[in-house]
């Protein structure tokens, strides 16, 4: 009888965590096209407000790349009803937070508030949606503010720009191979008339979605809410059709120079299915297997036992269209580039070729029903999941079973799906080298 109970505890417990962090949640359109999700959950005194645009960093012609970054900061600069450098003078004077986020997909723009300043919240983004100051004088401000972004965060910051010359080596004709904050030189050349457009086109409600977290009442929020948004104009539709890139055969090596590093890294990139595929969530159990923590397979051979890197990690890169899934190391000592590129392979062979262990199964089960019960822990990132489930993979429920699919990968289907992406001949081998100041 004890050993039933044993083995019983565990399942158990796993059906009760699922249902301890269900969210609960309405979800409905207006008739702009805005779809706006409410979640209401009156523990604690605060709300989140917050609005999501599909668009990113891929969402631009070439010579003008960088556009949805640039409007992340644009669109704080003012509105019809909000001075210019007033939006954050609003927020923190009543108590608030906020920030925003552009990723090559989306943009993302939120409020936390006491509760008792929910309609504050809502009128700041309707007015951002509707009202937005677009002028020469806030395009100019804001170039000489992301310059100066990324300047700080990669031209000179060590690493900094790893994801650019990966992206640049693995596509070849999606906009994933252009960086996300864009080329300086695309930015100086925009006109007002490219930005203007550029607004009208992807800054309105049928591109939205609203969603309302915290502590509310859902009658008052869906007058608040229809109040300060249904009368904002739908846009019109928007047809993506981004060019496709041919499957890698080959490897693919390439150099890439950063002056602000000592110690060179190897990379080894693939390019996998988009974020919403089956598949993209094997590839998240096999990055967390081979690099999640000291006991993971990389860390455990080549920083502990054979101490052949300083550092060693493996992530999936999720993303709409297409991810990129990267394995890295900065070697030790005299370790050369090939042998650290020699002893990552080989790790990546053994999931291609063998099943992982039992043991190191139930781990990863572990650790992602972990990341489940964390996801799901305050309000601000329930209100960031809802919008991103509903937004990029059209699905809100995902936010409670998404662990499901998780749960449903087995060891074999690790095994299949490394051995169908993670090939040497579909590979970019990257040297990320120290700038050669003798060459200059």
């Amino acid at each position: 009888m004890k050993r039933k109970l044993l083995v019983a505890l565990p399942l158990f417990l796993m059906g009760w965590v699922t249902q301890a962090q269900e969210v609960a949640y309405e979800e409905y359109d207006l008739d702009n096209g805005l779809h706006v999700i409410l979640h209401q959950d009156n523990t604690a005194p605060l709300v989140t407000t917050s609005v999501m645009y599909h668009v990113g960093g891929k969402d631009r012609t070439e010579g003008r790349t960088g556009f949805a970054h640039f409007f992340e900061h644009l669109l704080f600069e003012g509105t019809k009803n909000i001075g210019k450098g007033e939006w954050f003078k609003i927020v923190s004077s009543n108590g608030g937070k906020n920030n925003a986020n552009t990723s090559q997909d989306r943009t993302y723009y939120y409020e936390v508030f006491p509760s008792n300043n929910l309609q504050l919240g809502l009128w700041l983004e309707s007015e951002r949606m509707l009202h937005p100051i677009i002028d020469q004088s806030g395009i100019d401000t804001q170039q000489e503010v992301v310059k100066e972004e990324k300047r700080l965060r990669y031209d000179n910051s060590p690493y900094g720009q790893f994801l650019y010359a990966i992206g640049k080596n693995l596509f070849k004709v999606h906009p994933y191979k252009d960086p996300n904050i864009g080329y300086m030189a695309d930015l100086d050349a925009a006109t007002l008339e490219d930005v203007t457009a550029y607004n009208k086109k992807y800054y309105v409600p049928n591109n939205a979605v609203l969603v309302v977290a915290g502590d509310f009442e859902k009658a008052n929020a869906k007058k608040m809410i229809a109040d300060y948004f249904s009368g904002i104009p739908k846009g019109e539709d928007i047809v993506r059709s981004f060019p496709k890139e041919e499957p890698i055969s080959e490897e693919m090596k390439a150099t890439f120079y950063d002056p602000n590093i000592q110690i060179p890294a190897s990379m080894i990139a693939y390019r996998t299915p988009g974020f919403t595929e089956r598949e993209a969530y094997v590839l998240d159990m096999v990055s967390t297997y081979l690099s999640d923590g000291r006991s993971s397979k990389l860390y455990k051979k080549m920083v502990d036992d054979q101490k052949q890197a300083l550092q060693v990690g493996a992530f999936n890169i999720g993303q709409e269209d297409y991810s990129m899934y990267v394995v890295f190391a900065l070697p030790v000592g005299e370790t050369t580039l090939d042998v650290l590129n020699t002893e990552m392979e080989e790790e990546i062979a053994k999931v291609r070729s063998e099943l992982i262990s039992e043991s190191d199964y139930q781990k990863l089960l572990n650790k992602f029903e972990n990341q489940f019960v964390n996801s799901n822990s305050s309000v601000e990132g329930i209100a960031n999941s809802l919008a991103r489930y509903h937004m990029l993979y059209g699905d809100t429920s995902l936010i409670n079973k998404e662990i499901e699919i998780y749960r449903s990968i087995t060891r074999e289907e690790i095994k299949e799906v490394a051995s169908k992406f993670l090939n040497q001949n579909q590979r970019l081998v990257l040297s990320y080298l120290p700038e050669d100041t003798t060459q200059n």
